[in-house]
């Protein structure tokens, strides 16, 4: 077998470990920037390249970027005294593209998880609790995922961040804009029905 093969091979197998990209999809991907190896291919790949050669985690927050500090914490502006606290990079750039908050964040990296042996210490809490002391942080927004996991870990941050006497406060929970209720389940109801307020 000539090494081409091979090499493409192993670009399909490396492509089919990405989220959302099965064997299949990874094929198709793989066959499309073949197709396009000058315009899409090599730009791809020189831009992977330097991604991988330059990113770090932020050193403040937990985000990534190319330097130490992101633009986010790095930008006065952003000092509101507000944190934002996300399970991970994606959750982050989620809130920025709904662009409501502007306040600065902290990702975790994951959430607490007896099953999994993920502790306090494998995930940046302690970094937490030290940034609201620090840093004179008024209020912490706890934007973690709706799940036993998220919020186990939302419960020991405020018992963590107890003494501190910050505000802490979660993102509503409940009804989706556009949502119907015959096609919620029964705990986005009864979360609905907590967060109701007056009309």
């Amino acid at each position: 077998m000539s090494q081409g093969p091979r090499d493409i091979e192993l670009l399909i197998d490396l492509m089919a470990r990405l989220p959302g990209l099965g064997p299949r999809s990874a094929r198709r991907a793989v066959l499309a920037l073949l197709r396009k190896r000058e315009g899409l291919m090599a730009p791809l790949a020189q831009a992977m390249a330097s991604v991988a050669l330059n990113v770090r985690d932020c050193q403040t927050c937990g985000n990534v970027g190319t330097e130490e500090v992101c633009p986010i914490c790095a930008d006065p502006r952003r000092a509101t005294g507000q944190i934002c606290v996300v399970e991970d990079v994606a959750d982050l750039w989620a809130m920025e593209r709904g662009g409501a908050f502007r306040g600065r964040y902290h990702v975790l990296g994951g959430t607490l998880s007896a099953l999994d042996a993920v502790g306090p210490e494998e995930l940046r809490i302690p970094d937490l609790v030290a940034r609201v002391r620090m840093e004179g942080v008024s209020e912490v927004i706890l934007a973690l995922n709706a799940t036993v996991d998220g919020q186990t870990t939302a419960h020991y941050i405020a018992d963590a961040l107890g003494p501190s006497g910050v505000e802490i406060s979660t993102l509503a929970q409940g009804v989706p804009i556009g949502g119907e209720l015959d096609y919620l389940d029964d705990g986005t109801i009864g979360a609905a029905l907590r967060a109701r307020r007056r009309v």
